[in-house]
């Protein structure tokens, strides 16, 4: 186990560093498309070393304790980071609406000060869950038992000590303004992408057009997909083992994956 997640981190860091790289190095590739996928590969990165490293001490020590302190200051981490992940992909989405189906207007739809604008309220947002959460998780008994590798937000919640009726009404108004609405954003966003390639009358246009945004449209289905079945079936099935290897492909696989999807599908980082 050591040496598999080990090895998942390593090829994650190296793969989105490379990205990073490969971007901020070749002008061809400063457009706004690019500077957000560039926060995406920051983000995935900040994202998997919340856990993993974490969970390779763990391993080697044989120590499955976390402080109080420690347990909080990981999940805000990887809250934060999870929340900018899931902003940055629906800010993609706009601009791949904007691109494809409003092209002339690109240039001003999408100005440098409009992009930098976009990615801080991104931030401020994922920060502000961030701080919702943790008010609402402070007043937890210690000495608890997490059927998880890490300080998982959604049990440290049912573990919460605080009134749970006004805890399940504040979980459930955040998960439709952070889950609910970008995800309906998103899926707005391709709806009218695909309306408007089904119209374009030649096959070559069409191809270009699905290839512009096949790589977002894929990592999102990577994202979304695991993180909606992490928690679907949490509530499903109560099983610890099932519900740790969900979080595995939730946390560790996706970010992994990103950085071949993007590398391997985009013609404009594979080709000099």
């Amino acid at each position: 186990l050591f040496g598999l997640f080990l090895s998942m981190y390593l090829v994650t860091v190296l793969g989105n560093l490379l990205i990073i790289l490969a971007l901020s190095s070749d002008s061809h590739l400063h457009t706004p498309m690019y500077s957000f996928l560039s926060k995406l590969s920051l983000a995935d990165i900040g994202f998997i070393s919340t856990t993993v490293p974490q969970i390779l001490m763990n391993i080697q020590t044989h120590k499955e304790v976390i402080s109080y302190v420690d347990c909080l200051t990981q999940m805000s981490l990887f809250t934060t980071f999870v929340c900018m992940d899931d902003k940055l992909l629906t800010v993609m989405a706009y601009d791949q609406f904007v691109a494809i189906c409003h092209p002339l207007h690109y240039p001003v739809n999408m100005s440098p000060p409009l992009c930098g604008y976009l990615v801080l309220v991104s931030l401020f947002l994922s920060l502000m869950y961030t701080q919702l959460n943790k008010f609402m998780i402070l007043p937890i008994f210690k000495d608890m038992d997490i059927s998880s590798f890490f300080c998982d937000p959604s049990q440290l919640l049912n573990l919460s000590c605080s009134d749970t009726y006004s805890n399940k009404i504040i979980r459930y108004f955040l998960g439709a303004l952070y889950g609910l609405f970008p995800f309906s954003g998103i899926l707005l966003f391709y709806y009218k992408i695909i309306s408007f390639i089904l119209r374009i009358p030649f096959s070559g246009g069409k191809y270009k057009a699905f290839s512009t945004c096949g790589s977002h449209l894929a990592v999102v289905c990577l994202f979304l997909g695991t993180g909606f079945g992490v928690y679907l079936g949490s509530t499903v099935s109560h099983s610890p083992r099932k519900g740790a290897v969900a979080s595995v492909m939730y946390t560790v696989v996706t970010p992994m994956l990103n950085s071949f999807i993007y590398s391997l599908w985009n013609r404009d980082i594979k080709v000099p």
